[in-house]
């Protein structure tokens, strides 16, 4: 049984709205929560909020029946604090535990003895789907629009579009680590189903591990030798395929083995069930990954050949995992997925895509298509030269009143002209502000997305936009705060009567 709320409140316990948030505490904590607390202090805000949650939330559970489990507010401040702070569950855990105004904020009281379990927050937290977030993050963002536009109705939106890479929970691939982590999860794998159908061919797999790894660092220390002649070279080189076809006679020996084990199962068992097939699917899976680097190994370091990139896999456990050299001072290549943001000149994040495969001149198009769906007094935007193309400089001026695309290569005089016109140099000059934002994206949690699957990903990357533009309006409001109590002790002096001297 879920709800969105507890409408009974218990002893103790403080209504959202009334919670008192230190507006002098520089920290992150009070903004988010004052963020949270603005959405759920306005009703028609707060009513779609709910709906949503109920609606879109696990559709196919009937939340009216079954043991109470965690409100569906809860899971969401529970998810935006996560992602805001950047922290792991581990840390969610303590705080919702031990905060105080975070337990306000969760509807508990000071004398409610409600503890949350670690594997309750991940279960429920992980409920959210992109695609609720996309909707969630509409009505942040217009909350937010109606906090900064009180005195300017009619006003339109100027975006800033740019890219950045989210990196995903890798270790730096090479042909060798990779295969060594594909037959090691096979013989992991392999040793469990096995023991589940009380067969012992796998009694020593611990140990199967550590020989394929002393393989391993064979290979990867017979690689780094340095040679000071020619001759060394070429017995450097001699040892090295000797090495690796050692390596990979070794790894393939295993694979033999799990495939003649795999043979022996049968289809599937009375006792496990799918949880059978599940294992065997899992296992063969992995083994088609380890026969993959096992051939591309031979190919690249036995017989001299290029492995095409399109062909090359960076992670077995992460697969959608993208090799990105984008070129930056420092950062040579980085490892994830690249991840497009649409940016207004009130520093809320419109919208966002995560880029499977694609460049920036291939979604400068559907990134303003998607947000004017849903903005639609979008009526200009900047982008950086990497989103250039003819087709895109001609499509976007149908959407859009003022394109600020820079060109690539020598401009003729009709473009220098449009470039150099006033309004396109107004904005040029501002679109380097979207990299604020993508900073603060990159430290309130989408540096790195340690969540599994693409699947994953995007929930994560989503629910960071969702935090984000929560954060903005709770910014939005301390400083407010600030101002007004700055304003309020300059009057108070102001209009007290001067002390008489002693």
């Amino acid at each position: 049984m879920r709800v969105v709320e507890n409408t009974q409140m218990h002893i103790g316990e403080v209504d959202v709205s009334h919670i008192i948030l230190d507006a002098k505490s520089r920290d992150d904590i009070p903004q988010i929560l004052r963020g949270l607390q603005y959405l759920y202090q306005d009703p028609d805000k707060r009513a779609k909020l709910f709906q949503l949650l109920e609606s879109d939330m696990a559709p196919k559970v009937d939340k009216r029946t079954g043991r109470p489990g965690m409100t569906l507010w809860s899971i969401f401040v529970c998810g935006v604090i996560r992602l805001d702070l950047n922290i792991d569950y581990d840390r969610l855990h303590e705080l919702v535990n031990q905060h105080n105004t975070i337990r306000q904020m969760l509807g508990h009281g000071l004398f409610d003895p409600t503890s949350y379990h670690y594997q309750t927050l991940k279960d429920n937290v992980t409920l959210f789907t992109p695609e609720l977030l996309n909707k969630i993050n509409q009505i942040v963002v217009d909350a937010g629009h109606e906090l900064v536009k009180k005195k300017t109705e009619g006003e339109v939106l100027h975006g800033r579009c740019d890219s950045f890479v989210v990196e995903t929970d890798v270790h730096y691939p090479t042909d060798i680590n990779l295969l060594f982590d594909a037959t090691r999860k096979v013989i992991e794998l392999t040793a469990r189903l096995s023991a589940d159908q009380g067969m012992s061919d796998w009694r020593q797999h611990a140990y199967n591990v550590k020989h394929l790894k002393r393989h391993l660092r064979s290979a990867q220390s017979t690689k780094h030798r340095k040679a000071r002649s020619e001759a060394q070279k070429e017995a450097n080189d001699h040892r090295l395929i000797e090495a690796y076809q050692t390596y990979l006679g070794v790894a393939q020996a295993y694979l033999d083995k799990a495939q003649e084990t795999l043979s022996k199962t049968p289809a599937c068992s009375s006792a496990g069930g799918v949880e059978h097939l599940a294992a065997k699917l899992e296992i063969e899976q992995f083994i088609a990954h380890a026969v993959r680097q096992i051939d591309q190994t031979r190919r690249r370091v036995i017989l001299g050949e290029t492995i095409p990139h399109a062909e090359k896999v960076f992670s077995i456990f992460e697969t959608h995992t993208e090799w990105i050299s984008k070129g930056k001072a420092g950062v040579p290549v980085e490892l994830g997925l690249r991840v497009c943001v649409m940016e207004d000149q009130h520093r809320f994040i419109l919208h966002h895509q995560v880029m499977e495969r694609q460049t920036d001149e291939q979604v400068a198009v559907a990134m303003v298509k998607a947000t004017k769906q849903h903005f639609a007094n979008l009526e200009a935007c900047s982008f950086d030269k990497g989103f250039h193309s003819p087709a895109n400089q001609q499509e976007l001026q149908a959407h859009l009143k003022l394109v600020v695309l820079p060109r690539k290569g020598k401009l003729s005089q009709q473009a220098q002209a449009a470039e150099s016109a006033e309004d396109f140099v107004k904005v040029r000059r501002q679109h380097s502000a979207v990299e604020s934002a993508i900073n603060a994206l990159e430290v309130h949690g989408l540096d790195y997305c340690p969540d599994h699957g693409i699947y994953g990903f995007k929930r994560y990357v989503a629910l960071a936009v969702v935090a984000r533009n929560i954060h903005r309006i709770g910014a939005i409001l301390r400083d407010g705060e600030n101002r007004r109590a700055k304003r309020k002790t300059r009057y108070a002096d102001r209009d007290m009567p001067h002390k008489m001297a002693a």
